[in-house]
């Protein structure tokens, strides 16, 4: 049990600013995305869902490489680059995972992560306007990950920003089933999931509760 010496667990200092934005979010997710990601889920055959997961997460791998690098971890950063070269001949533009049978194992960071081991602190915890949870230090982090991600420099518009909608989309997809683990007050939940799920990422994996089961750290950012 805490005591009155003990910090805030989840120091959360904007909550009074966060808590409109979040209504605002889950305004936009009850009457937007949530019903688009239902009618994708529904409509996508397995296999295709599959295939879109795959590609996005071969984009992931580009960025992975890039912030293995700045974090002096070269054998994540060749992970990340190896699976990102393979994926991307092998696997058809990342459409199918030839990678990991062949024993690359995916490199899971960010520049967030990067921060982190810098020694940047995290920050308070953020409810950003139709970006969702965020710290300081992971926001910041999502700043640069977009401006290095591959679609950012696809010179069709359209195609670029169909792309970033088709993520979006896929990525609430697959929080749909995690709708019915909210209880209670929601913005406390999913601040403490995130918040969770940000601390285990950056400690590479290293589990504090049960909120590791809820899916990656990036799918909670669709809230």
């Amino acid at each position: 049990m805490a005591t009155a010496a003990e910090p805030e667990r989840n120091p959360d200092p904007l909550e009074a600013i966060n808590r409109p934005l979040f209504e605002l979010n889950n305004k936009l997710d009850q009457y937007f995305l949530r019903p688009v990601a239902q009618g994708y889920d529904w409509v996508m055959p397995g296999f295709a869902k599959r295939g879109v997961g795959n590609m996005f997460a071969n984009m992931y791998d580009f960025n992975s490489a890039i912030n293995g690098v700045l974090q002096g971890r070269f054998v994540g950063a060749a992970q990340g680059g190896g699976r990102f070269l393979v994926n991307s001949t092998l696997g058809l533009a990342g459409l199918f995972d030839v990678a990991t049978p062949m024993g690359i194992r995916p490199y899971r960071t960010d520049f967030g992560h990067t921060l982190a081991i810098w020694g940047f602190e995290s920050g308070p915890y953020l409810m950003v306007p139709f970006f969702g949870p965020r710290t300081v230090r992971s926001g910041t982090g999502t700043v640069f990950d977009v401006y290095t991600s591959i679609p950012t420099y696809i010179d069709n518009v359209p195609v670029r920003n169909s792309l970033f909608g088709l993520e979006l989309i896929d990525g609430r997809a697959r929080l749909l089933q995690a709708d019915e683990l909210l209880s209670g007050d929601a913005y406390i939940f999913i601040r403490d999931a995130y918040l969770q799920q940000r601390e285990t990422f950056v400690n590479d994996g290293v589990v504090q509760d049960d909120f590791s089961d809820f899916g990656d750290e990036e799918d909670w950012e669709e809230f």
